[in-house]
């Protein structure tokens, strides 16, 4: 079964009496353990292609279908339950909470699934030693480095067992080799998980370690094809 199918998407929000549209049509379809970057420049609506992926805004018009389901139309708590259920997000600002340790920020997601405080612990601390953390548990932010709370950020995203992580210029904030390293690890989570990963990025060699990339411009999908293809980069 597809994972993500768009068809016909469009955005349009409104400023006052002004109207912009951020998406124009946009239709794709992503399988089951695919990586995919999308790119695009500055207002090109990739962000809101993320957010609607993501189920954090709805479309205009469109349908979009979601592990067979279709959230076109869902409310915020029926969004809100899919996000949780289906979804693990990793953001550029790592989105950890300050004065809370890393087991603590892991456990995050689960909190909202009802799961009991044991189970949630025992989980958190596999998913930090899967991202290899252990150890670090008991450290909050501010003890640990960028690419440690971008680790962080991806255990709590993989600590409900979604199959979809979608990553928002996860190196955004990283030096050169601390954005590679992470990047090898989404791979490896992709390789041998099975996990579909979906990246926005601005940076052609961040977009290289995926296997397909989707160009995003005006609104619409301009090309669709392998980074290694002539032609990808923005």
């Amino acid at each position: 079964m597809t994972l993500i199918n768009l068809s016909g998407i469009r955005k349009t929000y409104f400023l006052g009496e002004i109207s912009v549209e951020a998406l124009r049509g946009v239709s794709l379809s992503i399988e089951p353990g695919e990586f995919v970057a999308v790119m695009g420049p500055s207002g090109s609506g990739k962000s809101t292609l993320m957010n609607i992926l993501g189920c954090l805004d709805t479309p205009t018009e469109g349908t979009y279908t979601l592990d067979g389901q279709d959230v076109s139309r869902l409310g915020q708590d029926e969004l809100a339950v899919i996000r949780n259920r289906h979804i693990g997000f990793v953001f550029q600002g790592f989105n950890l909470l300050p004065r809370t340790s890393a087991l603590e920020n892991v456990e995050l997601p689960m909190l909202y699934k009802g799961v009991s405080r044991h189970e949630r612990r025992q989980r958190a601390a596999e998913a930090l030693v899967r991202v290899g953390l252990g150890g670090r548990e008991h450290h909050q932010p501010h003890q640990l480095s960028g690419g440690q709370q971008q680790r962080v950020a991806i255990a709590r995203a993989l600590v409900n067992e979604s199959p979809l992580i979608l990553a928002d210029e996860p190196t955004g904030n990283l030096d050169t080799r601390t954005s590679a390293e992470i990047m090898d690890f989404l791979s490896e989570l992709n390789r041998t998980a099975g996990i579909t990963v979906v990246l926005v990025t601005h940076e052609p060699d961040i977009a290289r370690f995926s296997r397909r990339v989707i160009m995003v411009r005006d609104g619409l999908v301009v090309s669709d094809r392998h980074p290694d293809e002539e032609g990808t980069t923005a």
